[in-house]
């Protein structure tokens, strides 16, 4: 296994910058945020443009590849998180025209994995909206085979706020949908593995990892602190709004221990990826870094 950052909370800082922090404090892989380049509103966490992938030759993803592995930095993955079954379809198109983007870069980079969502309309039901993804998908799938790439949708609700609830913006969450995506994309798709998002959702991790780990194409290290004030006041039915936490490794609920533990029975053998989403260590380049270097120390000991 490899330790390593996924690099969307240094929205400002030039990936060769980036990467040679990184690999001066011990990471070994990265994974490259990939959104279009824009000077509009993003979601929180989302919209950091280290790869135009819009405007990179195929020549100049080679040099950058080259680059990176010079510091020794290998690449675990592009990211890229939209919604491709968005309700407007000016919305679901750019995006999807956006992702087709993100998989060449990959493939002129010599990457094997682009990260995603599948995607999900919270207004509706998830039955309605896998009817849906079977529309969205296979043409994606296809684009993604043709070039060499796997796709890996992040087992994320996407319900954080009010504007995604009540059936969030990401279908791909539940063991049952699961079973579907790998039964009809199985070998194309695999799982980008968050346990974070079992935590609330009280999803047995080591059951999961049992079902799910050999689909596993990518790990992402976060974790997640269930505020038990907040779920007394709102109940189960918000959907973790007001209660669900994004913590650094080692300062919320998941059983670190353990993941690695059924992790390395499962087979996984890739990097994993810390993904940052903890408050208490951001608005700052050096406050970002400093929850870097708290999780790192956190998983090291399990890294081998």
């Amino acid at each position: 296994m490899k330790l390593g950052l996924l690099t969307a909370p240094f929205a400002e800082t030039p990936l060769g910058e980036v990467a040679g922090w990184a690999s001066s404090v011990g990471f070994e892989a990265l994974e490259i945020a990939c959104w279009p380049k824009t000077s509009g509103a993003t979601r929180r966490y989302a919209g950091t443009s280290h790869i135009d992938a819009a405007g990179t030759s195929a020549s100049q993803a080679k040099e950058i590849a080259a680059a990176l592995a010079e510091k020794n930095m290998s690449i675990s993955g592009l990211g890229y998180y939209p919604n491709p079954l968005h309700p407007d379809p000016a919305h679901r198109e750019a995006v999807i025209g956006h992702l087709k983007k993100v998989i060449v870069l990959a493939a002129n980079m010599g990457v094997s994995v682009v990260n995603t969502f599948c995607g999900g309309d919270a207004s509706k039901t998830v039955d309605v909206n896998w009817q849906d993804a079977l529309k969205v998908w296979p043409e994606i799938v296809a684009h993604a085979r043709d070039h060499g790439v796997k796709l890996a949708f992040e087992n994320c609700p996407m319900i954080f706020s009010y504007d995604e609830w009540p059936g969030g913006h990401n279908i791909a969450y539940s063991p049952q949908v699961w079973r579907r995506i790998l039964e009809t994309w199985g070998g194309d798709v695999g799982m980008n593995f968050d346990p974070s998002h079992l935590v609330w959702q009280m999803i047995d991790q080591a059951r999961f990892i049992r079902e799910f780990g050999a689909y596993m194409l990518h790990v992402h290290a976060k974790d997640l602190m269930i505020d038990h004030d907040g779920l007394y006041e709102r109940g189960i039915l918000s959907s973790g709004i007001g209660w669900q936490v994004p913590r650094m490794p080692g300062l919320g609920d998941v059983d670190w221990s353990g993941f690695f533990s059924d992790l390395y029975r499962a087979g996984y053998d890739g990097s994993v990826i810390i993904e940052h989403e903890d408050r208490r260590f951001e608005g700052s380049d050096d406050q970002v870094k400093r929850g870097f270097l708290l999780a790192r120390d956190v998983l090291r000991p399990f890294v081998k």
